[in-house]
């Protein structure tokens, strides 16, 4: 009975070292190359997969949690948020500007209009606020 264990033993031993080996990424093999590693495990069955789980085998590390540099929405992000309302803010602003000056150049057409139609006495009438409106010129 207990030759019939370590027989299941040895064979279970070799089998997944056999399988670990295959199923490794080549890129990852330690020591020497996967197919060398292949044929050390099949041509010494319980030294090759004992060498390959101690010395060829990829040691995986835990994967280590990144940060990540920026939120994965953009509506969580601030700097994202920020630029947005700065973009609004400049947006309104621009609009502002636009209807102030729409609103001076009507204004100035409406004078310009007004002016025209008066003829001199407009100008006259603006003679005489210019001289009130100045102490030198009384």
């Amino acid at each position: 009975m207990l030759r019939v264990a370590i027989a299941v033993a040895v064979l279970a031993i070799y089998v997944y070292g056999l399988v670990d080996v295959i199923r490794t990424d080549a890129s990852l093999t330690r020591g020497f190359s996967k197919t060398t590693w292949i044929l050390i495990v099949v041509l010494l069955p319980i030294v090759g997969a004992a060498l390959w789980f101690l010395i060829g085998r990829p040691r995986y590390e835990a994967p280590i949690r990144r940060a990540y540099a920026h939120p994965t929405a953009p509506d969580d992000d601030p700097d994202f948020l920020r630029n947005l309302e700065q973009r609004r803010r400049k947006q309104a602003e621009a609009e502002r500007l636009r209807k102030l000056k729409d609103d001076l150049e009507a204004k100035k057409a409406k004078n310009d209009d007004g002016s025209r139609g008066t003829g001199e006495s407009g100008a006259s009438g603006a003679g005489d606020a210019s001289a009130e409106g100045n102490p030198e010129a009384k």
